[in-house]
């Protein structure tokens, strides 16, 4: 009974041609996908009122600007902030309080002004996003950049104005105040990502906003990434008035999604994110300069940190084993420590109306399902809304025919309804709304699906016949195969695949060979593929493998794929999970498992005082979480198992552990008496 709770509860010219060319063979690609209905909703219901709403002559058509506010927090540390108020005709600031949305940023707020800048300029950006969704222009499906379409279209997604600021939903009678983080941009302070402090400085800031004159007390919270973390944690701790929020791309489990997936370093990532952050808070307001109004206290700061976390990562490199860690980077390990504990969100504390916005592969896709599962709120009040997406590629192709409305659109029906009280109907909107990865856009009453069930298919050596090059072509069977040891190696060939490109943030997801098709990951992998399926099969939920391993070393790194084979044998990665040998100790209470008994998340203490050195020689089982899912197999196309035994570049064993490992090759086991399985959600067996 808990264990099905739980199931409920978590869960130069020529490049301007080529980028051109791309949009639109992704676009026709869309207009070629069948939307789905399965679950009795329009997915672009709402859209042409929503759309009528958000395009209408503006009630204010002036936006006023008062640069770099002073925001004094209550440890006396000022962070800085932009307050963008609407104007009448006659250039006057509407003195009417009026609702307002608040943005926190480390990435500075000269990014949001930038953003804001180019979409002001008349004509040009309507015309840009016009450009991007033509269907008719070129067609480049089937060339290997055809996924350079989804990067550039998401400019017409409405993501920039989630990001930076819209304008149109101040000229319709909003206040916006873009803020930059303690430590970073023209804020004073030392930054520390999503601590205590921060997150304090985030409910201060709120207060501050309702109760300036500008204010009429209601308050939203808007932004991208980081921005729309703290949201998240935020809203979690319940501030009085802040009243909705929108989170786009956020992320509530950070250890989990980027820091250390399956206990290794996401190392795709997080180096070159901390050096942007750091490389941009050390810009100074040369405005201030000018003026004579330069903040020495900013600077001093800045000189006491100027790039912070360097020093961890520097330690981390260099530390040999793991008793040898330091005190200080062994605090910062610490699950129970200010830095790790900052990187948790608590969604299921959170009691106001809340869009989620998210990505099946972007980098907080563990996450995103989760948020909206977590918060206990009716549906219709919680909302999500997940695209076949990257972390830079969020929104892209919406707003198109057969998709649901442009993110900014939905972000002010969203506020509209629940900060001025309009009843637009957003509220019936899905209230789940994803992208059926094989298949298209489907709304409905839950996510997963309630037709789907948890199903054991087991992992077999014997050959499927449907693979090119791979180190072992084995297969999937519904009963448990006969006794073999397949043996993978760690190796490089995931530097091409869906995962370096959803850990590098959508990138490289520019290179179809890679980010589209595993086949060229897969020479490094053993995999298991199924029979084609009859009908279309839905898989939709938290996926979970079981595998029994041997070690030659105290150490590993096990990473496994769930993929959609195609007649032609493209195979097309729709989740990974990945787990560290030594890392596999099991928090019962925060896991789900299936009505089977099976793991559906078994969710890992990731920490070094619940570490498991491997007995090299012995049997380990493992049980990996890959994250949650939604997919339709088409008729003719089959499912397979990839299992790699390393995973770079979106993760990496710390050198200590590295060391252990010695990149020694890895068994599995397929023992009859302890096999090894997938526990996959379908809506009928495989």
């Amino acid at each position: 009974m808990k264990g099905q709770i739980n199931v409920m509860r978590r869960f130069s010219g020529a490049a301007l041609r080529l980028a051109v060319a791309a949009v639109a063979a992704t676009v026709a690609g869309a207009l070629a996908t069948p939307v789905s209905t399965a679950e009795g909703v329009d997915p672009v219901a709402g859209a042409p009122e929503w759309n009528a709403t958000y395009e209408q002559a503006p009630l204010y058509p002036g936006v006023h600007i008062d640069w770099d506010v002073p925001v004094t927090m209550s440890d006396g540390t000022v962070l800085k902030a932009n307050v963008y108020r609407p104007m009448d005709a006659g250039g006057r600031i509407v003195e009417t309080p009026t609702p307002t949305l608040v943005n926190l940023t480390p990435y500075t707020k000269l990014a949001s002004m930038l953003g804001d800048s180019a979409m002001s300029v008349p004509v040009l950006y309507d015309s840009l996003v016009t450009l991007m969704n033509r269907f008719d222009l070129f067609d480049l499906n089937g060339t290997p950049v055809s996924g350079a379409g989804d990067l550039v279209r998401t400019l017409s997604g409405g993501l920039l104005r989630n990001f930076a600021v819209d304008r149109k939903m101040l000229q319709s009678g909003y206040t916006q105040v873009v803020v930059d983080v303690r430590g970073t941009g023209f804020s004073q302070g030392i930054w520390e990502a999503f601590g205590a402090r921060e997150q304090q400085d985030t409910l201060e800031v709120i207060d501050w906003a309702a109760n300036q004159p500008w204010s009429n007390g209601s308050i939203g919270m808007t932004g991208v990434s980081y921005s729309a973390i703290n949201q998240v944690q935020a809203a979690g701790k319940q501030p009085a008035a802040l009243k909705a929020i929108f989170p786009v791309v956020p992320g509530s489990d950070l250890v989990r999604d980027t820091a250390a997936p399956g206990g290794g370093v996401g190392v795709g990532f997080l180096p070159f994110w901390v050096g942007a952050i750091d490389a941009s808070k050390l810009l100074p307001d040369l405005a201030s300069v000018v003026q004579g109004r330069f903040d020495w206290k900013w600077l001093a700061d800045r000189v006491a940190s100027p790039v912070t976390y360097l020093d961890l990562m520097i330690q981390a490199l260099f530390v040999p084993s793991v008793d040898a860690i330091p005190p200080h980077l062994r605090e910062f390990l610490n699950p129970d420590g200010a830095f790790r504990s900052g990187l948790f969100a608590r969604p299921e504390n959170i009691r106001v109306p809340t869009f989620v916005v998210g990505g099946w592969h972007d980098i907080f896709a563990y996450s995103e399902p989760q948020i909206y599962r977590d918060i206990p709120l009716p549906p219709g009040q919680k909302q999500l809304l997940m695209g076949d997406w990257y972390h830079v590629t969020a929104g892209s192709g919406l707003g198109t025919p057969g998709a649901p409305p442009r993110l900014d659109v939905l972000q002010r029906a969203w506020f509209d309804r629940w900060l001025k009280g309009i009843d637009n109907g957003i509220d019936r909107f899905g209230p789940t709304t994803v992208y059926q990865q094989g298949a298209g856009w489907v709304s409905g009453g839950e996510y997963p699906a309630a037709a789907a069930e948890h199903r054991r298919v087991y992992l077999s050596a014997n050959p499927s016949g449907t693979t090119g090059p791979v180190v072992h072509d084995g297969s999937l069977s519904a009963d448990v195969p006969g006794p073999a040891t397949l043996t993978v190696a760690p190796g490089l060939s995931t530097l091409c695949s869906r995962d370096a490109a959803q850990i590098t943030a959508g990138v490289l997801s520019l290179i179809d060979a890679c980010a589209k098709d595993s086949r060229i990951a897969e020479t490094a992998a053993l995999t298991f593929t199924g029979t084609p399926v009859a009908e279309p099969t839905r898989i939709s939920g938290p996926v979970a493998v079981h595998l029994n391993t041997v070690l030659d070393a105290t150490d590993g790194y096990w990473t496994v794929t769930v993929n959609d084979v195609a007649p032609d044998g493209q195979s097309t990665v729709l989740t990974s999970g990945q787990l560290v040998s030594s890392l596999r100790a099991i928090d019962e209470d925060k896991s789900e498992r299936s009505a089977n008994g099976d793991y559906t998340d078994p969710y890992h203490h990731l920490t070094l005082e619940t570490r498991q050195p491997i007995v090299p020689g012995e049997p380990t089982t493992l049980d990996i979480a890959l994250a949650a899912t939604d997919a339709v197999l088409q008729p003719g196309h089959r499912l397979r198992v990839d299992v790699f035994a390393s995973n770079f570049p979106k993760g990496m064993l710390i050198p200590a552990l590295l060391i252990e490992s010695q990149l020694r090759p890895q068994h599995l086991v397929l023992d009859p008496e302890s096999p090894s399985w997938i526990n996959i959600p379908t809506d009928r067996p495989l």
